[in-house]
């Protein structure tokens, strides 16, 4: 069988329309704590998210949750996610396995989102019990990629409240690809001792206008902030406007080669063939200038062992030289640090 066999088309063509995922009540309700959770780890400061009456004050009833945080209040967790993106029966998303089933058949045995978009009917508040259900919009035919040939099969995501009333939806767009010859997803014979493969590429950064500054100065061994020129907030990571003043005239400061550890994850699972493992990813508070308060980075950590890591450990700034493309501040123990 090829995959442009109309019979094999029209079988993939019965599922436009078709239920992928029947509708799931999320296991908790919407939550404050959820929310002071989410807009720490964002770091966004709008008082509406955490403040009753800074929320009150702007006609609300009160605190409201992110618009964006809508997909999370009914994910299934990291082990059903894996067990369905492998195409696993699992109770509710039938229809999934059974359409990942035939795109494998099809030899599209890979997978990349390439985007999403969401429409939000109303702001979700606490207290609300959100549930989802997911269909088939469209499956494109088949098309020539960068990552090879493949399909793009788009779904809608309907979110709504205990009263069944649409609370937002979600336009979730996936390719479907089959590895291209030689790559280490299609089956091909592993390459001859004498002949090693190259070693794995990091995953390569998402740079935009917004943010291509940063990773310039970083192939350069600098290491810098934004700064809004008119209130003289700093901001990490970068975006096209202040979000004390809003603002978007911004110039950029040195950020010094010294901080401290702030958070930390040692990361064991899943792994990735261009990382050593444990992985010590942390949060690194770094000084602005002249001692005033600075921002945060998310980097790694080398030259130390997961048990010797403490909150508040001096850094200090080193480079990786990820590949002759892609260069990043990575932090070691500063041996002049004093806690």
């Amino acid at each position: 069988m090829t995959t442009t066999d109309a019979a094999y088309d029209d079988r993939l063509a019965e599922f436009v329309g078709r239920e992928l995922v029947r509708r799931t009540v999320a296991k908790d309700a919407v939550s404050t704590a959820a929310i002071r959770t989410w807009a720490e780890a964002m770091e966004d400061t709008n008082p509406v998210l955490v403040d009753d009456a800074a929320a009150r004050a702007t006609g609300r009833d009160g605190v409201v949750a992110p618009a964006t945080m809508l997909q999370a209040w009914t994910m299934r967790g990291y082990a059903a996610t894996q067990a369905l993106a492998r195409g696993e029966a699992t109770p509710g998303a039938e229809g999934f396995a059974e359409l990942v089933a035939l795109l494998d058949e099809g030899g599209y045995t890979s997978v990349v989102a390439t985007d999403s978009d969401f429409e939000f009917a109303r702001e979700v508040v606490p207290g609300d019990l959100i549930s989802v259900e997911e269909v088939v919009e469209a499956i494109s035919p088949e098309k020539r990629t960068g990552l090879g040939v493949g399909r793009f099969v788009t779904t809608l995501r309907t979110y709504r409240d205990a009263a069944d009333e649409v609370v937002g939806t979600q336009r979730w767009r996936t390719l479907r690809f089959r590895p291209k010859p030689g790559s280490t997803a299609d089956g091909a014979e592993p390459a001859p001792v004498e002949t090693p493969e190259p070693p794995a590429l990091r995953p390569r950064p998402a740079i935009n206008l917004d943010n291509a500054f940063w990773f310039e100065a970083a192939t350069e061994k600098r290491l810098v902030v934004q700064r809004c020129t008119t209130c003289s907030t700093l901001r990490h990571p970068p975006g096209p406007a202040c979000p004390a003043c809003g603002s978007f005239d911004w110039d950029t400061v040195p950020a010094g080669e010294k901080g401290t550890v702030h958070s930390y994850v040692v990361a064991h699972h899943p792994r990735h063939p261009a990382f050593d493992y444990p992985l010590l990813i942390a949060l690194v508070d770094l000084p602005g200038p002249g001692g005033s308060p600075g921002t945060r980075l998310t980097t790694n950590l080398v030259d130390v062992r997961p048990e010797d890591v403490e909150i508040g450990m001096p850094v200090v700034l080193d480079w990786l030289e990820a590949d002759d493309e892609l260069t990043l501040p990575v932090f070691r123990p500063d041996p002049e640090g004093q806690r």
